[in-house]
């Protein structure tokens, strides 16, 4: 995790600021805080900045939360925020549904590229939630 944390900070203070950034660091802090979370962070620069997490008790998936930094254009990075559909609701139909979209299951992923409070804190409740599915 140590190698994970270096190369993701370089990340983070390498990346200028912009209305997703506050988003990431949020999204990031609430998936440190899913009890045995792993994460993984792969850097692809131009194409996705990836930051994953993983529970130890999942069976099957590599993965239960997908964060990825959308880097088509670096000064107007936005943010896809993906979990297996049967893991998270969605009551405000905020996410889009994407059949096969996550490692091949269907997906449900939420789209963050402006400084919006209340879709962001619907997305740490997403991330909560998957969290504590992905543990069970």
């Amino acid at each position: 995790m140590e190698n994970v944390t270096a190369e993701l900070e370089a990340f983070v203070s390498g990346w200028d600021s912009c209305d997703a950034k506050a988003a990431f660091l949020l999204f990031r802090q609430t998936l440190e805080t899913v009890n045995g979370v792993n994460l993984d962070f792969k850097a692809r620069p131009g194409i996705t900045y990836s930051l994953r997490g993983a529970h130890p008790a999942q069976q099957g998936r590599d993965l239960f939360a997908l964060i990825d930094v959308i880097d088509d254009d670096p000064e107007q990075r936005w943010l896809s925020v993906c979990f297996y559909d049967d893991l998270v609701s969605d009551e405000q139909e905020l996410g889009d549904w994407v059949p096969g979209g996550l490692m091949g299951e269907d997906a449900r992923c939420f789209n963050v590229d402006e400084a919006d409070e209340e879709l962001v804190a619907y997305v740490v409740e997403r991330i909560r939630e998957a969290g504590a599915g992905a543990a069970k």
